[in-house]
């Protein structure tokens, strides 16, 4: 369910948004204000889709979306079709001409959902690793390995290493669904990133790790599954 604002001062013009908006099963309204400076931030942050009059009172549409830091995805609902080149410049995502077309419509909350589909893929596939008092973004597929430290944890992507305070079991369950698998007492890795094996030898890029003899069969049945082993 995706939860849509309409920032609009026509009487006609919410009507018509709403009889859109009971159409269509996927979406809800958080909220219809006619200005700007009426909208609540906590209403706002739990908003999905803000759907944007220019032509408003005491604020235009516009110039309250230079406002926001952190602006949904805004689709411009206007009778004026000579601010879009502007509108397009503050990133808004669509621009529906009055009138519009239920059909309009519906294909531009189908590429919103597209869009929303994909940013919550990657905020999902994504964790901010702590250390030295710094926050470092990492993607879950550039890890290539991890390596217990006594009390630590080097993470180590492509990019970089980073040694987290935490423990290598704590890492297993958090991995589970990325295709990671403990191969050693010391060493999780991820399986996509396996170059070859040899012997108790697993080799990802420059790295050599060791597989440890009590982890080997469930490593080897690993690899068969998902076709890397045969």
């Amino acid at each position: 369910m995706m939860q849509c604002l309409i920032l609009e001062d026509e009487q006609a013009a919410q009507e018509l948004l709403k009889g859109y908006l009971e159409k269509t099963p996927f979406l809800n309204c958080v909220g219809i204000y006619e200005s700007g400076l009426n909208v609540p931030n906590e209403q706002l942050k739990q908003t999905d889709i803000l759907f944007l009059d220019i032509q408003l009172p005491e604020l235009n549409g516009l110039s309250f979306l230079k406002t926001l830091t952190n602006p949904p995805l805004v689709i411009v609902t206007t009778a004026y079709p000579n601010y879009a080149i502007e509108a397009f410049e503050e990133a808004v995502m669509d621009y529906l001409v009055k009138p519009f077309s239920y059909e309009r419509f519906y294909k531009s909350l189908a590429r919103a959902q597209m869009l929303l589909s994909k940013e919550k893929k990657e905020k999902k596939n994504q964790i901010f690793l702590y250390a030295d008092k710094t926050l470092y973004k990492t993607f879950i597929e550039d890890i290539i390995f991890l390596k217990a430290e006594v009390d630590y944890v080097n993470v180590v992507s492509a990019e970089r290493e980073v040694l987290v305070l935490d423990s290598l079991k704590s890492w297993s369950e958090k991995l589970k669904p990325f295709n990671f698998l403990r191969i050693h007492r010391s060493h999780i890795i991820n399986l996509d990133k396996i170059e070859k094996v040899s012997g108790n030898q697993v080799f990802i890029q420059s790295h050599e790790l060791p597989i440890g003899r009590t982890y080997k069969n469930e490593f080897l049945d690993a690899l068969k599954e998902i076709g890397h082993f045969q």
